[in-house]
């Protein structure tokens, strides 16, 4: 697929529909040297997923009985949001484990939703079976091309604001996100994938050789713990730089970033930040860095 062809046809079809997030250099972290950084927890509902999801929704034939969406919380508020705006009903799943804060969120949409006992895996199957009994057209979270073309406008917007860095560094959950990276710069730029030590799944396939189901736990598993790494994302991510932070480097990351910046985001969205401040991962003298900032939900909602 022609990654980069798709990337720009999105970003044309979902112009006036999303937000330009802006973005900042800062040496604020005690780390010897400056970082671009990307403020995509000010997109609408608080994540980068409101890309994928209008790209989705503008390039298909919405069906009368509207959208249905299997989430941790940013994808189903996401589309949900999406849908609302679009004129189409949306029926969303999530785990229990997405959170008082992301569920709110999700209401506050108008969706429908089912909140479901477990870890996404279970809602992802309930929002299949739902798909196939109403005849809604599912919006998959992470694992379709409109989904990664339109999560790679991300990076086609960032790049046009003049980024600089030789190296990125992105969180991974059920990889959406980072596949857009890797489509849009197609080694023109080195991309790190960070994730927690608990919620591994990109990290397990690239040791396996295939994505392989892994266990999920953790302060980010409501927006990384993806079981298995979609295949599109696996298939981009062959021979890249794959790092591990531990749960307590992503807290850190999440407090510096609000001591330093007043940026108050999820412990996904510090994800990546983690993986510098922590030592996870070293740039070479001289290498320039970016980190994108890719969640604001915050659980609890500091403002219920």
């Amino acid at each position: 697929m022609d990654w980069k062809a798709e990337i720009s046809a999105a970003r044309d079809r979902i112009a006036g529909h999303v937000q330009e997030t802006p973005v900042l250099v800062t040496d604020g972290f005690g780390l010897g040297y400056p970082i671009e950084m990307k403020l995509e927890q000010l997109q609408h509902t608080g994540s980068f997923k409101a890309r994928g999801a209008f790209n989705t929704l503008l390039a298909s034939d919405v069906p009368e009985a509207g959208i249905v969406a299997a989430s941790g919380g940013n994808h189903g508020a996401a589309a949900a949001h999406a849908a609302r705006a679009l004129g189409h009903k949306a029926q969303i799943f999530v785990p229990e484990m997405a959170g008082p804060a992301k569920i709110a969120l999700i209401e506050r949409t108008g969706a429908t939703l089912t909140v479901v006992p477990g870890e996404y895996a279970n809602a992802a199957q309930m929002a299949q079976a739902y798909e196939a009994e109403s005849g809604a057209m599912q919006i998959h979270a992470y694992d379709a091309p409109l989904t990664v073309a339109g999560q790679g406008t991300c990076f086609a917007e960032w790049e046009a604001q003049g980024l600089q860095a030789d190296t990125l560094l992105v969180a991974v959950g059920g990889g959406g996100l980072i596949a857009g990276a890797l489509g849009w710069f197609a080694g023109a730029r080195k991309v790190v994938a960070v994730e927690p030590e608990t919620s591994r799944a990109l990290n397990a396939a690239l040791a396996a050789g295939e994505p392989v189901d892994v266990t999920v736990s953790g302060v980010a598993a409501n927006a990384l713990g993806a079981r298995r790494i979609g295949s599109i994302c696996f298939d981009l991510a062959q021979g890249m730089d794959s790092v591990l932070v531990p749960d307590e480097a992503i807290t850190a990351a999440q407090q510096a970033l609000w001591r330093e910046r007043r940026q108050l985001v999820e412990p996904a969205g510090a994800t990546a930040l983690a993986a510098l401040m922590s030592g996870a991962y070293r740039p070479e003298p001289g290498e320039r860095v970016a980190v994108l900032v890719c969640g604001g939900n915050i659980a609890p909602d500091p403002f219920p």
